[in-house]
């Protein structure tokens, strides 16, 4: 079963939170839902190779790049590290161009697990459904190596820096926060018992997998 399906994915505005996987996700999900898709950010993204770009406040612009591809990346242009930060037309007017937008709407410096800061996630107004990603590559290694901001996480988890990130730390600061409707246990293939161990302890659906094209998942409630 596509993982757009497992995880819910419906028309309109989805958002993309936590760490391990995100853009690798948003991506997966582009390839397989049918109708126009547009990809994008409430904070910063990299631009998605092999994929037109519009950076103009033109919806005329969006519409064409749909048209001749179908999926299209849009947002503003960062002054530094050509990165893309919030599009100019905002998420409600893309939503109204294209019949699906996805959003990624944190940010975790690449690491696979993380908590939230009181400012994160970015979630738009309209989304319709928020999916969490947490990296189960980060799974058994220390939470201050693996986890962006560990000092949060710590406070939520009720551990150390120095401890490891078990599927029970892991879980119970996720089942703190409370911040999606779904999650996807991504990586899966590193540590699949740990994986699967995570999924069950969370207290919203959980797919395990991976977002990478050739893998596969199950839902885990």
């Amino acid at each position: 079963m596509p993982l757009a399906e497992l995880l819910g994915v419906r028309p309109g505005v989805t958002s993309v939170i936590g760490s391990g996987g995100k853009t690798s996700l948003i991506a997966a999900l582009a390839r397989e839902l049918s109708g126009t898709v547009v990809l994008t950010t409430t904070t910063h993204i990299l631009p998605f190779p092999d994929m037109p770009l519009v950076t103009s406040a033109d919806a005329d612009d969006v519409r064409a790049a749909l048209a001749g591809s179908r999926v299209a990346c849009v947002g503003s242009r960062a002054e530094k590290n050509g990165k893309l930060v919030v599009p100019l037309l905002g998420i409600d007017a893309l939503a109204s161009l294209a019949d699906y937008v996805l959003v990624e709407a944190d940010g975790a410096r690449r690491l696979p697990l993380k908590a939230h800061a009181p400012w994160e996630p970015v979630v738009p107004a309209c989304s319709g459904r928020t999916i969490l990603v947490l990296g189960a590559s980060g799974l058994g290694h220390p939470v201050r190596e693996k986890v962006h901001r560990p000092e949060l996480f710590c406070e939520l988890a009720g551990c150390t820096p120095d401890d490891p990130a078990t599927p029970e730390l892991v879980a119970r600061a996720a089942n703190a926060e409370a911040l999606a409707d779904v999650a996807l246990v991504n990586q899966a293939d590193v540590v699949p018992d740990a994986a699967r161990d995570l999924a069950v302890l969370l207290a919203i659906p959980a797919l395990v997998g991976s977002a990478s094209p050739s893998s596969t998942g199950c839902v885990q409630d």
